[in-house]
């Protein structure tokens, strides 16, 4: 958890920066969060002798995760709504899950969100071979974005953690010739395959094997696994931030998630995962960080790179693109 400012008087003219700037984000853990004189607070609950109340700048909190022994009230959840901020429910130390609207975030429902990316996206997803093209374009981002992240990443360059031209080759070309969801997918896993073996040699971390549910509290290759785990419902918290900022379901996946509703989130914590949470879970690992250090490293490294704008445009983009295409191609684009 990233610490809050002590309370203050808050200012009634303030206004809430735009969902794409945010800079906060944050885990709270045995507390009651509740609203108080206009002030989102929440009130430490450890069983102390003097427990303390921390201020949340929700105005600029992009999404709010409640981890083990935490309660919210409703006047709470009622002001981050009318703030646009995202909240879900989680276990210990940030995963897995447990309880959210669209199984990913509760979305704030007191705003209206924009409505032409949306029906350009129905139209794309009830469409087979436009969702296919739209998932290599998904593909074709996350290896761009990975690529040019590893580049400058000093901690994987000073191990000679690299990624090859024919490894970006490869998996272009195993996207292009697929010609169903599977078989894309089937290319995916071949990909993070292969990103595994690069950072395990890397970081030295022989024994790694991607396992969910582990804890920081074992092997290095436990701490990298649960390292990975609370990273990427992190990762699930910018995706559904941009994709809610877009007006977009959760429930229209491009490639993931045919039986589970709000798995776009997941196709969309996919286009930077790869460039940011994995390297960093290797690294920290490795370093025998805690979780609370991994977090807070993580969110400053979203925020320096504009996590959620990045996401946005490239939505856009993969949205502009697919439309333009289809013109070109004689369909009838946006009515």
């Amino acid at each position: 958890m990233k610490k809050g400012a002590g309370p203050r008087t808050p200012d009634p003219t303030s206004r809430a920066i735009l969902l794409s700037k945010r800079a906060n984000a944050f885990l709270i853990e045995r507390a009651r969060v509740m609203q108080k004189d206009g002030r989102l607070l929440f009130l430490t609950q450890r069983g102390e002798e003097i427990e303390q109340f921390f201020n949340i700048p929700y105005k600029n909190t992009a999404f709010l995760l409640l981890g083990l022994g935490t309660s919210i009230t409703e006047s709470a959840v009622r002001l981050l709504a009318e703030s646009g901020v995202m909240v879900g429910f989680v276990g210990t130390g940030g995963s897995p899950l447990l309880g959210a609207v669209d199984p990913v975030f509760m979305t704030p429902q007191s705003e209206y969100r924009p409505t032409e990316y949306m029906q350009d996206w129905m139209r794309m997803w009830l469409d087979e071979p436009r969702r296919l093209s739209m998932g290599r374009q998904f593909m074709k981002v996350r290896a761009d974005w990975v690529q040019s992240a590893w580049k400058i990443n000093s901690a994987l360059t000073a191990r000679g953690a690299t990624i090859e031209d024919a490894d970006l080759q490869r998996f272009s070309i195993a996207v292009q010739r697929a010609e169903t969801t599977d078989a894309m997918l089937a290319a995916e896993a071949v990909w993070s395959r292969m990103l595994y073996a690069r950072l395990r040699s890397a970081f030295a971390v022989d024994d790694f094997k991607r396992e969910g549910g582990k804890r920081s509290k074992g092997s290095s290759a436990d701490v990298v696994n649960s390292f990975l785990d609370h990273g990427n419902y992190i990762a699930y918290g910018y995706a559904a931030v941009a994709i809610y900022a877009l007006g977009i379901s959760f429930a229209l996946p491009v490639l993931h998630g045919k039986t589970r509703r709000g798995a776009l989130v997941f196709d969309v914590a996919d286009l930077f995962k790869d460039a940011v949470v994995m390297p960093l879970a290797f690294e920290m690992g490795s370093d025998n960080a805690t979780d609370q250090q991994f977090r807070n490293e993580l969110i400053d490294r979203c925020l320096q790179i504009e996590v959620i704008d990045s996401l946005i445009e490239n939505i856009k983009s993969c949205v502009v693109d697919n439309i333009e295409q289809d013109q070109l191609l004689g369909g009838s684009g946006r009515e």
